[in-house]
């Protein structure tokens, strides 16, 4: 029987498929220095704690102090996590990681005073001192972010008791980490090969997408055994988390806690609530893919474990890496030369770790500082999946790069709301250049087309089930409904079953499937997955059918970073969150191709 390949260890793998950290530092030593910078910066800085609020002057020296450390620190931290990540068995990066980690942690006690006494300040002496130091001006919206929140900050007494309370408010969050990572102890199930494997989440979703029913079947009916054992302990972990969104919410004045969870990213419920609507009105849509999935698998009985497996019924194509960075060049030249020159920057410098090798961190990310490049940690495959991973996190990279080189420090970054969109914008690009490229090949459209729709369903129907499910819980717990695994259950099966429609079984166990749900401790974080997927879809489309007009206004949202709010950035961009019609634009491209996908099949 041949030896199973192993995967080369760090030292062994070719440095052209590594990434090049010397960029940040150049050796370790400059790490150390930096290091000590930060951390006797950070006790001068607390030095300053009620300086303030007493002149222009003072407020601008500690203003310039906290970003200057602020960004230290960040390249501080990002270096020891890409050197943890590359190799996490290496005990030298291990603990420098945890030093950084350490760091960061007294970095945030030694700053926290900065932002109760900024609100000290009232409007008119905020005005005066604007008059005083013309370079306060630079830091407005730094300053006005904090102001918003001006209502619902409260005595230094009782945010110091919040504060002191944050592990307490956790509980619910760590416990469920704690049972659904360790503690849970699945069965073995039998995969397609015959072999006895022993479940766990991830190889649940690989065996999800088995060809067999039989093997689909058999992880969807063990795993929920587990959960189903552990239903009342999961429905208190999670109305402990709830019960503490509502609590901050009602004492910090929101009218509810989704408005205080979306106040944070600066984000209108009109958004979250226009989501849940449309998605609503285009159920007829999922219902049609939910029926045509049933016809095409053969099935007299299609069920939710018969979600995931593919259409095609083929392996992916195969592409290499340089074949995958050439596709990705030819795809993007619809986003103009500049935004081409600054990937292939990526792709020539050695911003991309490419390949795995053994005790590499897993799975895919862009990652860096306003001072470093925007470096990608993959861990390659040969196939269509990280094709799409590349051009995702490339994405990502470039939309760091432009808000880096054209926003000053406070304003480099860009808020979680609009991160998202840059990257699937990549893949929706990717997904209108493939279907070009094998418009006369009947084989590969399906397989694209698969991808995508799958894509869509998992990210903008599903996420949105989530999201209107988290929705549901949070509205019922203020109304004084407790929240048994009973009653959670019963809603998420009726939900699940609007969302899919009659041709699917939604089998008694889907009902528990919130219990599994991560996610769910996040306060009101998925939602962003279908917006950024629907704004991404329409962004993609006027990018590769329309003007240079629209390359420009896209572009300029990279450039934005946060110096305006999400919303704004992204109407500058096109696309207004606000309203209905982005979400409308994105539902059409899904029925197009739904329409070419059920045309192929039937020819």
């Amino acid at each position: 029987m041949p030896k199973p390949q192993e995967l080369p260890l760090r030292k062994d793998v070719p440095e052209e498929l590594t990434w090049d950290l010397t960029t940040i530092y150049p050796t370790d030593q400059e790490f150390e220095t930096d290091y000590d910078a930060v951390q006797t910066g950070a006790k001068q800085f607390a030095e300053l704690a009620g300086t303030i609020e007493k002149s222009a002057a003072s407020l601008l020296t500690a203003t310039e102090r906290l970003m200057t450390l602020s960004r230290k620190l960040e390249k501080v931290y990002v270096y020891a996590q890409l050197k943890n990540d590359q190799d996490t068995s290496e005990d030298k990066y291990q603990a420098m990681y945890s030093r950084a980690e350490s760091l960061g942690a007294q970095f945030g006690a030694a700053t926290a005073w900065f932002e109760p006494e900024l609100l000290k300040i009232s409007d008119d002496q905020i005005k005066q001192f604007y008059q005083d130091e013309p370079k306060l001006a630079d830091y407005r919206r730094f300053f006005d972010q904090t102001f918003k929140r001006r209502n619902h900050i409260l005595s230094n007494d009782v945010e110091a008791v919040l504060a002191g309370a944050g592990d307490i408010f956790s509980s619910g969050e760590k416990t469920f980490g704690i049972l659904d990572n360790t503690d849970l102890s699945f069965p073995a199930v039998t995969d397609e090969n015959g072999n006895q494997v022993k479940l766990s989440q991830g190889v649940y979703g690989i065996l999800l997408e088995s060809t067999k029913q039989s093997v689909r079947k058999e992880a969807f009916e063990k795993l929920y055994q587990v959960y189903r054992q552990f239903q009342h302990t999961l429905a208190a972990t999670l109305t402990t988390n709830v019960k503490n969104h509502n609590f901050k919410a009602n004492i910090r004045h929101y009218n509810n806690a989704l408005e205080a969870a979306l106040a944070d990213n600066e984000v209108p419920t009109d958004v979250y609530n226009n989501l849940i609507k449309v998605v609503n009105e285009h159920l007829d849509l999922l219902h049609r893919y939910v029926a045509l999935r049933k016809k095409i698998l053969g099935l007299d009985e299609l069920h939710m474990y018969d979600m995931y497996t593919s259409l095609v019924g083929k392996k992916s194509p195969k592409y290499t890496f340089e074949q995958s960075k050439q596709i990705a060049l030819e795809a993007l030249q619809v986003m103009g030369p500049d935004y081409v020159s600054h990937v292939k920057e990526e792709f020539n410098n050695r911003w991309i770790d490419v390949v795995e090798n053994q005790f590499k961190r897993s799975g895919g990310y862009s990652s860096g500082t306003y001072d470093t490049n925007p470096y990608i940690l993959l861990n390659w495959k040969d196939n269509l999946d990280n094709l799409y991973t590349l051009i995702h996190e490339t994405g990502h990279s470039m939309h760091s790069y432009y808000s880096h080189h054209n926003q000053p420090y406070q304003y480099g970054d860009y808020s979680i709301f609009v991160a998202e969109i840059a990257s699937t914008t990549n893949e929706n690009i990717l997904t209108d250049y493939l279907l070009n490229k094998f418009k006369d090949d009947d084989e590969m459209k399906k397989f694209i087309l698969n991808y995508y729709l799958d894509g869509f369903k998992g990210t903008v129907f599903r996420q949105t089930q989530f999201a209107e499910f988290e929705q549901y819980i949070h509205e019922q717990d203020a109304k004084g409904q407790p929240l048994t695994a009973n009653f959670m259950d019963d809603y998420y099966r009726n939900l699940n079953q609007k969302y899919y429609g009659d041709a699917v079984i939604s089998d008694p166990q889907i009902g528990l499937e919130w219990s599994r749900i991560p996610h769910f401790y996040y306060n009101f974080y998925v939602y962003q997955y279908s917006t950024g997927f629907a704004a991404a879809s329409t962004l993609a489309d006027g990018i590769v059918n329309g003007g240079q007009a629209n390359v420009d206004k896209y572009l300029n949202y990279l450039k934005s970073g946060s110096s305006d709010t999400p919303t704004n950035v992204m109407k500058k961009a096109g696309v207004d969150m606000t309203q209905p019609e982005y979400l409308e634009k994105a539902f059409q491209i899904f029925e197009q191709r739904l329409d070419e996908f059920e045309r192929l099949y039937n020819k």
